[in-house]
């Protein structure tokens, strides 16, 4: 994917903020768009179907996790990676950024060369998958990663790009135990910072789509995905 045509959205009710990443992003050569809360977010996303939204929680109007929420509801948006922007830190935001269908969690402030590092990370998600990986079938449940969708017998079921990432990799090889740390390596990257509640998070929404007999938990270790 050209950056030329990588399109970024960029949320914050703090014009200096917009100002700033706008500029370190668009020099990289990211298309940029802007939005000053959530509304603004909507508007600009069903208009634009950026790649990424760089999203802050703390805004009026309608902040952050509402309209994370309502994103994740539009189907067009179902690909796009979603990441939040905030100077809240503590792990009860974390998981709300989460619960709402959040990719990732970026705390501010943050040097513009990390955050372009971090942007950089964010987008290898849309690279294509390997052809001989590009369909699972494992009982009822189809997951195709080309196209990011899993089917569990007739029904589709759109799951965030973390959650799909995620449910590919256990599903990969099911019966495997897959450490934690090696789940965030995988799914997050080394590149990524992530609070220490996001696997469980996670691993919760996907029990609740796909089947909570299909996920088990290895104390201590982590997970794995049963047919």
């Amino acid at each position: 994917m050209k950056k030329k045509h990588t399109k970024i959205l960029l949320v914050d009710d703090e014009p200096d903020i917009l100002e700033i990443i706008g500029y370190n992003l668009s020099s990289e050569g990211y298309q940029i768009y802007t939005a000053e809360n959530g509304i603004e977010a909507i508007s600009q996303a069903k208009k634009q179907k950026p790649h990424l939204i760089i999203l802050d929680v703390m805004m009026p109007e309608m902040d952050g996790i509402e309209a994370c929420e309502k994103l994740r509801a539009i189907p067009d948006l179902s690909e796009t990676v979603i990441t939040f922007l905030t100077a809240r830190g503590e792990d009860y935001s974390q998981v709300a950024g989460f619960e709402a269908g959040a990719d990732d969690y970026i705390t501010k402030p943050i040097k513009p060369k990390v955050l372009v590092s971090k942007v950089k990370a964010l987008l290898r998600r849309f690279k294509e998958a390997d052809e001989q990986d590009a369909s699972m079938k494992l009982g009822n449940l189809v997951i195709n990663r080309e196209e990011y969708k899993v089917l569990k017998g007739k029904e589709e079921i759109i799951l965030p790009r973390k959650e799909f990432e995620l449910l590919a990799l256990l599903a990969s090889k099911p019966g495997k135990v897959f450490k934690r740390e090696d789940i965030l390596d995988r799914v997050w990257g080394n590149e990524v910072v992530v609070g220490g509640r996001t696997i469980d998070v996670h691993i919760r929404k996907l029990r609740e789509k796909i089947g909570d007999e299909r996920f088990k938990t290895v104390k201590g270790v982590g997970y794995k995905f049963v047919v």
